[in-house]
């Protein structure tokens, strides 16, 4: 067991994010307060848990669990905002000394907690979990790996390999969190650039054993898009490079063929192959890279509109 680590004044704010998680909110609750009874017991603690509106028993059961118990705070939004959204009006609503992210499917294990205070007690800022391993199919752990070293590629600042949003982050972190105004946010990525003193702790993630998971391949890809967008202008110096490229490319050969008709009196024949092939490709890095300029514009649009980050429905025990 744990040695006892701190003074009871100090607060961990756990921060669940859940949509349609009827089979494992009472898990996820059952394992913080076992967590709490055992190895962490000189800490205060609330958990914060933020319903994306489901609308199956999930809050029901999360409404009954703060009932029961004051530390059970509740934020149930008026849609679906995502994960991101919901993990972030979590933190701006922590009230602890430090935050803990978990998702309620357990397939990060809470019992990792206690060797990431281990390490907050000395001096670190940011704990974050390595998923060394986890209970996926090849193909998406290597579309996963290559995601993740793609965006530290293309980022200007260095982002961690295979981390996700499991993790425990101190007070002055959260702070600065309030103050950022992204109306896109890609946290994993945002907090990881902030400075401080950061690690990683390699864990085995588990397998999801109750019900279904709502992030889907498509979500995935909104989620690979805001990575890279939010860290880097990479994107759009491709596109200036390629324009500048081709350029070149198309004065050169306007130079062969004007040299080789005037010059050395070539009798070329009309190549409508050629003519056809640099016009389609002409088209589609027009496309390729206008679709670029028009993700970072989109994002400037959404951020100028200043809306809401959500939109909360009910508080429970606020």
């Amino acid at each position: 067991m744990t040695e006892q680590i701190l003074s009871k004044t100090k607060l961990i704010s756990f921060i669940i994010p859940v949509f349609n998680e009827e089979d494992n909110v009472n898990r996820i609750y059952d394992a913080i307060i076992s967590l709490m009874k055992t190895e962490l017991n000189n800490f205060d603690y609330e958990i914060i848990f933020t319903d994306n509106h489901s609308y199956d028993g999930t809050f029901e059961l999360l409404r009954d669990l703060a009932n029961i118990n004051s530390c059970v705070r509740i934020i149930r939004f008026s849609k679906n905002f995502g994960y991101q959204h919901s993990i972030y009006t979590g933190y701006l609503n922590a009230r602890g000394d430090f935050a803990v992210q978990l998702d309620a499917d357990l397939q990060d294990p809470p019992e990792l907690v206690p060797e990431f205070i281990k390490f907050w007690q000395q001096g670190y800022k940011v704990v974050y979990g390595v998923r060394k391993t986890r209970k996926e199919g090849w193909l998406i752990q290597t579309i996963r790996k290559i995601f993740y070293r793609l965006v530290d590629f293309l980022s200007e600042d260095s982002l961690p390999h295979d981390a996700g949003d499991f993790r425990l982050v101190d007070r002055i972190v959260i702070d600065i969190l309030r103050e950022i105004d992204d109306s896109q946010p890609y946290l994993r990525g945002t907090i990881a650039t902030m400075g401080f003193n950061q690690i990683g702790i390699n864990y085995n993630r588990r397998d999801r054993k109750y019900g279904q998971s709502k992030f889907s391949f498509r979500s995935m890809v909104h989620l690979s898009i805001d990575a890279i967008l939010n860290h880097s202008i990479i994107p759009l110096r491709i596109a200036s490079y390629a324009g500048i490229s081709i350029s070149f490319f198309t004065l050169c050969l306007s130079l062969i063929y004007l040299f080789a008709r005037l010059i050395f009196a070539v009798n070329m024949p009309a190549g409508f192959a050629t003519t056809t092939i640099l016009i389609l490709l002409s088209f589609s890095v027009n496309a390729l890279f206008l679709g670029i300029i028009g993700e970072y514009l989109g994002r400037i649009y959404q951020q100028v509109k200043k809306r809401p980050l959500t939109i909360i429905e009910k508080r429970i025990n606020f």
